[in-house]
């Protein structure tokens, strides 16, 4: 079993949709990057490459690379998955934490844990996505931003 941790943090801009978990969720702000800014999926990516020492996002994903400007966050986690199986290995446990002031985001967990699980091909039970605020302090408390911590395993796979 190996173990990895990922984060992502974006700055909310009007007038961007707003995805968090491979959902679009109804708002006015949304997170300005070169994809579709989807913290939880570059979180989980980046935990998922760190447990194998695969590198980061940004590596496989350059944000520079115009082939990547509006990508679907969850198509590029589940080229992660693919990279995880080429490196001999299954998704074994992700789990999420969400920091958000608003809009709630607990309404959209079940489907965000539905979501992964098929990006990753994992049993929706050994996905955990939780969401927080920051009690309005700092940027993200202020609406600024959301970030987003992942911790992943990985097993061999055929154990």
């Amino acid at each position: 079993m190996r173990i990895g941790i990922g984060y992502d943090v974006h700055r909310l801009v009007e007038g961007r949709p707003l995805v968090v978990g491979g959902i679009r969720i109804p708002w006015t702000h949304g997170p300005l990057a070169h994809s579709d800014g989807d913290v939880v999926c570059h979180a989980v990516a980046d935990a998922l490459l760190g447990a194998l020492g695969l590198g980061d996002i940004g590596t496989h994903f350059p944000p520079g690379d115009p082939a990547w400007a509006g990508a679907d966050s969850v198509v590029l986690l589940g080229r992660v998955r693919d990279l995880v199986r080429q490196a001999g290995h299954a998704v074994h446990n992700v789990d999420v934490m969400v920091v958000l002031e608003q809009p709630r985001l607990a309404p959209h967990t079940a489907m965000m844990r539905h979501v992964l699980a098929e990006a990753l091909d994992a049993p929706s039970g050994m996905i955990s996505i939780k969401a927080t605020t920051s009690e309005g302090l700092g940027p993200i408390g202020h609406g600024e931003g959301l970030a987003a911590w992942a911790v992943a395993t990985v097993r061999p796979c055929g154990s």
